[in-house]
């Protein structure tokens, strides 16, 4: 029986390369010129380790290599992120995975074309100021809930949670508190009792003792258990019709990810240290480097998606949003690795 396995996991490999080769011929081949050499990318928290990838790529001139000027614009999470981009005033979201999903539920059709984060990293911690004796989820009924922005991926992860208590998003009350100094004086000051967030607030807060967290999605292990399987996060997405008219430029932007991916499998706290600004530090690189050791495996390691993320991402949404019409959506249609493997045979990452 095992043999089996192993010759369908082998065959599986082969045929996604195969595949990859009819899309992109000549796998190892660089593609043409960018077709769009400025490219303006939205982001929502760019300071977190959810976006480390991106920043890397950035900092480290992986864009400029590729032959592109990237113009990257920072919001308060990452449905403002994506409000630039339906707007007109970007090109490209670096964004929760799972906005594709609702996007193509709404009638609009945007595909993710790199994965930067396999766990979606959220962190979920109840205010040991405000709510001392926590015991459940029922709980946090009537209490305010701080996210980096409503609609963002940390909303959405409170939801689930919620819901699986038989709670509603009405029973709460979400703040947008984004993802930096303003999300832990929020927290400090009581001005909310629980925060849905990612790192390196929520190591920052939980070193001090500030929240006790919950749930935790910065390892694998804790993703399968709040998910129920593989969940992709952070990546590059954008609307199909940019992907299908930019092919090249897509594949220059995912060349340049993949990049930094690789760089980061090897890269040490003084690396991270001397390349991402200071101002990303939050006035600590102790506490700093202690996050990024909690959401390091939670980092893409070739910028593909796996099979079963879209599933997972579909699930999770379905559970709580009576909206979503699950079985009209197309997850082959939300992302496509054909770019990912053709970076990944150039980077060997």
């Amino acid at each position: 029986m095992s043999s089996i396995v192993i010759n369908r996991r082998v065959f599986s490999a082969g045929a996604a390369l195969a595949a990859a080769s009819l899309v992109a011929p000549g796998v190892q081949a660089q593609a043409g010129k960018p077709e769009k050499t400025r490219v303006a990318i939205a982001v929502g928290g760019k300071a977190s380790f959810y976006y480390l990838p991106l920043t890397i790529a950035e900092q480290l001139g992986y864009f400029k290599a590729e032959g592109l000027e990237v113009e990257i614009s920072d919001f308060a999470g990452g449905a403002r992120a994506l409000q630039a981009v339906v707007g007109g005033s970007a090109d490209v979201v670096s964004g929760a995975y799972e906005h594709t999903i609702n996007l193509q539920n709404k009638g609009q059709f945007f595909q993710a074309f790199v994965l930067q984060g396999r766990a979606p990293q959220i962190a979920l911690g109840v205010s040991t100021k405000t709510m001392p004796h926590y015991k459940s989820v029922a709980d946090l009924k009537g209490k305010k809930i701080g996210v980096t922005a409503p609609g963002s991926s940390t909303n959405m992860m409170a939801n689930l949670v919620l819901s699986r208590a038989g709670l509603k998003a009405s029973d709460v009350s979400f703040i947008g508190v984004g993802t930096a100094a303003g999300a832990l004086a929020a927290l400090r000051s009581g001005q909310i009792d629980a925060m849905s967030n990612i790192d390196p607030v929520m190591t920052m807060l939980e070193q001090k003792g500030d929240v006790r967290i919950v749930f935790d999605t910065r390892t694998l292990k804790g993703t399968r258990e709040v998910f129920g399987g593989p969940m992709p996060a952070a990546c590059l997405y954008a609307p199909l019709d940019f992907v299908q008219k930019n092919p090249n430029t897509a594949q220059a932007l995912t060349n340049a990810i993949v990049h930094g991916l690789k760089w980061l499998q090897t890269a040490g706290p003084g690396d991270i240290i001397k390349t991402v600004p200071e101002a990303y530090l939050l006035g600590d690189r102790g506490l700093y480097l202690a996050s990024f050791d909690k959401v390091r495996e939670a980092i893409a390691l070739d910028g593909a998606f796996p099979d079963e993320g879209g599933k997972t991402a579909l699930r999770a949404l379905a559970s709580f949003d009576t909206t979503l019409k699950a079985d009209k959506i197309d997850l082959a249609r939300t992302y496509t690795n054909q770019f990912a493997l053709r970076a990944k045979a150039r980077f060997k990452a």
